[in-house]
């Protein structure tokens, strides 16, 4: 391809994705163990600002400059604004709705996704048959949520709306990084729009939400937060701009169903929460849907 992309996901691309899913499917359990002494979305807050200075260190080591005009401020600042309200609206949707539920709507963002970039990048555009892939992935995710799904009362009706708007906001970030000037630029530099900008906003949206803050945390929260800085917002981010820099985003947005899984999965490994009967079987259909999208 021209700008330097490749065509398909290979196996370093699929490999890191697996992982990368993994990651933030055990960081649902870090972020539940960090709430008995931090609130949520405080913690997205201080999450992105611990990761702003690693990212700032290590690319001061390697060289990086991250502050040169390149014209991506307006793109970056738009990012990092979407970035910061999908987080919100997830917490906030989540006082209305229960998390089991929350998923299924959440993971509607990789139809925004391929729809979107299917319209205004002909690279990305995906066959009838990978777009059943990409269905068959999705069923897979109902199959293991989906005896939440009755009919909303509502209050719950205000939260699937909220987690709807988030899974908007999650794709459009991607879709924005993928037609913008973003795309042109170092991950570090992508990554420094969405950590910035939230380590602003979200302190902000919890303030504005009411949340209690930091409430006596103990010290196994506080090694759960300095995690999730280290490992998810800043190692785990920073391979996922690299990747969307140089592979098609909605054959990787596709991996993004794995996630909710290995969340369910850790859950039960580590906290002792149940597991739905239809785990192993969304599994399967997760994983069938993904390599259907990514057949040559």
């Amino acid at each position: 391809m021209s700008d330097g992309r490749q065509p398909h996901l290979d196996a370093l691309a699929m490999g890191l994705m697996v992982g990368l899913c993994a990651l933030w499917g055990l960081n649902q359990v870090a972020a539940k163990v960090a709430n008995a002494g931090i609130s949520p979305v405080l913690q997205a807050g201080l999450r992105s600002a611990g990761a702003v200075l690693l990212l700032l260190g290590w690319s001061r080591l390697r060289g990086i400059s991250l502050f040169r005009s390149d014209g991506s401020l307006p793109a970056g600042l738009a990012a990092g604004t979407l970035f910061a309200g999908e987080f919100a609206l997830i917490y906030w949707g989540l006082e209305f709705t229960p998390a089991s539920r929350a998923v299924v709507f959440l993971y509607t963002a990789p139809f925004v996704v391929a729809l979107s970039l299917h319209l205004l990048v002909p690279a990305e555009r995906l066959t009838l048959l990978q777009g059943m892939g990409l269905v068959a992935a999705f069923a897979g995710l109902v199959l293991a949520f989906g005896d939440s799904l009755t009919l909303p009362d509502s209050r719950q009706l205000i939260g699937d709306v909220m987690l709807l708007g988030a899974a908007l906001m999650w794709g459009a970030t991607t879709v924005l990084i993928r037609t913008t000037r973003l795309a042109a630029i170092s991950p570090g530099k992508t990554l420094l729009y969405q950590l910035g900008v939230s380590a602003i906003l979200l302190p902000l949206a919890s303030f504005l939400l009411g949340e209690t803050g930091i409430r006596d945390p103990s010290a196994l929260a506080w090694a759960s937060l300095a995690g999730q800085i280290v490992i998810v917002a800043f190692a785990s981010y920073l391979t996922w701009f690299w990747l969307i820099s140089r592979y098609p985003a909605t054959r990787l947005s596709a991996f993004s169903f794995l996630t909710p899984l290995f969340g369910m999965l850790f859950g039960a490994l580590l906290l002792g929460e149940r597991i739905t009967t239809g785990l192993m079987g969304a599994m399967v259909l997760v994983a069938a849907g993904i390599r259907v999208v990514n057949r040559r």
